[in-house]
């Protein structure tokens, strides 16, 4: 018997997201100091790549915020992937605008991130408190490159929260799907009225 059931890519995409930011933000925390290399394949293969393949297929199920939120932020892990490869090897070196040009990539993800939250607000809670948090994350991160470091410190733990919400929203997408039932609540849609 064929299941002709559409898969839902959205897991897949929170997951990606979910992991890396969980594994970048306890070096952005600082509460691990050293070994943040592993955090550059993680971040082009899982948050990236496979985050980007969500998006994409977010686009075959009509879903145009899905597929903005996850071809964006896949994107957004390749290039940190890159980015930060390229700095450890040597490539390229912002000099003294180092930290400048830093702070104004992500006050550019904070905006970016700040209107999709805005778009949330007619889905459902989880996802309203993932793009909350994701937008406070990236507003502290540039502040810690732009004004005092215990910002970017504060955007880590940050990062922490944004990545359990969404680990959990991902478990929630998976278990009430395979459950046929809502085991794993998400919040009402319509959360503005």
């Amino acid at each position: 018997m064929a299941n002709n059931k559409i898969a839902n890519p959205a897991p897949l995409g929170l997951a990606g997201f979910a992991l890396t930011t969980f594994v970048l933000s306890f070096y952005n925390a600082e509460i691990l100091s050293t070994g943040e290399a592993i955090v550059f394949p993680l971040a082009l293969f899982y948050g990236g790549l496979a985050q980007f393949m969500a998006g994409m297929w977010e686009f075959k199920t009509g879903n145009t915020f899905g597929a903005t939120a996850f071809t964006s932020y896949g994107a957004w892990w390749m290039f940190f992937a890159l980015f930060e490869y390229s700095i450890t090897l040597g490539w390229i070196d912002l000099g003294a605008n180092a930290a400048t040009s830093v702070g104004l990539v992500l006050i550019a993800w904070g905006i970016f991130t700040f209107y999709m939250w805005l778009g949330t607000f007619k889905l459902n809670r989880a996802l309203w408190l993932i793009f909350l948090t994701l937008w406070i994350t990236f507003f502290l991160l540039a502040l810690g490159d732009l004004v005092a470091p215990k910002f970017g410190i504060l955007g880590g733990y940050m990062g922490i929260i944004c990545a359990l919400i969404a680990w959990y929203t991902s478990a929630a997408e998976i278990i009430n799907d395979v459950s046929d039932e809502t085991v794993l609540p998400l919040g009402e849609k319509n959360i503005s009225a």
